[in-house]
């Protein structure tokens, strides 16, 4: 098989093009997403007829990054702390108690614990009776 490779790039005329890669936008090349349409979505639901600017959509991406790199890296450090190699929700709740105001951490967990329960039950059977 590696000669036939080798035979059909032989015959071939010219140089070979290099590929080029689309360079990546700014948001994706230091590794956080941008959560612009979310922030749309979230603003149309509680107040439809108002928008919002472009600029502060920005620094509201740059608020979500920060808030997300902060409660992963202590849900890290509370991990490493325990001695263990796998971080699990209770980590994370702990993070969110130790970064964020009390009544804030509290809405946070209660909605953080839903949607984790909502994705348990759409990835198996999940029977209202039981209590987990």
């Amino acid at each position: 098989m590696a000669r036939n490779i080798t035979k059909k790039n032989k015959h071939r005329r010219g140089h070979q093009k290099a590929i080029y890669k689309k360079k990546p936008c700014s948001s994706t090349e230091s590794g956080h997403r941008n959560y612009s349409r979310y922030i749309n979505r979230v603003l149309k639901e509680v107040v439809p007829q108002k928008s919002i600017s472009s600029r502060t959509k920005d620094i509201l991406n740059t608020m979500i990054n920060d808030t997300f790199e902060r409660i992963s890296r202590e849900a890290c450090d509370l991990m490493c702390y325990r001695k263990r190699c796998t971080l699990t929700p209770e980590d994370i709740q702990k993070a969110v108690y130790l970064l964020l105001p009390e009544k804030l951490a509290k809405y946070a967990v209660a909605f953080g614990n839903e949607a984790v329960q909502r994705y348990v039950c759409s990835q198996t059977p999940c029977f209202s009776f039981i209590k987990s």
